[in-house]
């Protein structure tokens, strides 16, 4: 329970970050230095302006200043962020649930980004396949089995990739949809792979539904966030892995 109420703190603060991270990188703006301001009105923001989730419930909101609304997607991420940390922390209250927090988080980052932007940043999919091969170190699948789901996630996608280019002389993919399977199959294991395309599909096939009963129009050019539903489907996988045996 405890372990459980430390992820959840960890997480409304990463997801606080996430939150800010995946606003002001696609605008070019620094994430590193300067002080958080409204969006609308450049007020600098104080303290007690900036606690996640309950700053907004207080404030209603809106800025303290200017009443503009704030954008619901900052306390979306955050509340995600804090679900994350939660659900690694309870199922596994050690140091596999801290990896798998952290493996959450980052990829929380990339479907926000694949989300709003269809953009799966070099800066973040390279460290996460990195980071699948070191904690192989300790944790199962065993590396060879990362090694051989970093290389097949990457080149199974490369490879429908260029033959979809190939076929139709139109771009179906982006270049980081094959690095982010990749860097999934360095967590996962190759053994996982099809499980997570499999997820993947049917998650997208629930949005294509929803858009559909919405009135949408969807067609065989509409853009999908491949990434995001990837991403998605890895980190549940994870999340059940003692199930199945991927864990000690």
């Amino acid at each position: 329970m405890i372990a459980a109420l430390l992820g959840l703190v960890a997480g409304l603060i990463i997801g606080s970050f996430i939150a800010a991270l995946t606003w002001r990188w696609p605008q070019g703006r620094s994430i590193a230095t300067g002080r958080s301001r409204c969006d609308h009105c450049d007020v600098v923001l104080a303290p007690r302006d900036l606690v996640p989730v309950i700053s907004h419930l207080v404030l209603r909101g809106r800025c303290r200043h200017c009443r503009t609304p704030i954008a619901r997607r900052h306390m979306a991420i955050e509340i995600a962020g804090a679900g994350v940390g939660a659900l690694a922390m309870a199922l596994h209250p050690d140091m596999a649930g801290v990896v798998g927090a952290a493996f959450g988080w980052l990829l929380l980052a990339l479907v926000v980004l694949d989300m709003e932007q269809l953009w799966l940043p070099d800066a973040l999919t390279l460290p996460l396949l990195v980071a699948g091969l070191v904690a192989g170190l300790w944790l199962q699948p065993a590396m060879p089995d990362r090694v051989i789901g970093a290389v097949a996630g990457f080149a199974s996608l490369a490879v429908i990739a260029a033959g979809y280019k190939a076929a139709t002389g139109r771009v179906g993919m982006g270049g980081g949809d094959p690095k982010l399977f990749g860097a999934i199959g360095a967590w996962l294991g190759w053994a996982a792979l099809p499980l997570v395309l499999l997820l993947a599909a049917l998650l997208g096939l629930a949005l294509v539904a929803r858009d559909r009963l919405a009135g949408r129009m969807v067609g065989r050019h509409s853009r999908v966030p491949l990434g995001a539903l990837l991403a998605a489907a890895a980190w549940w996988l994870w999340l059940v892995s003692p199930a199945l045996q991927w864990l000690p």
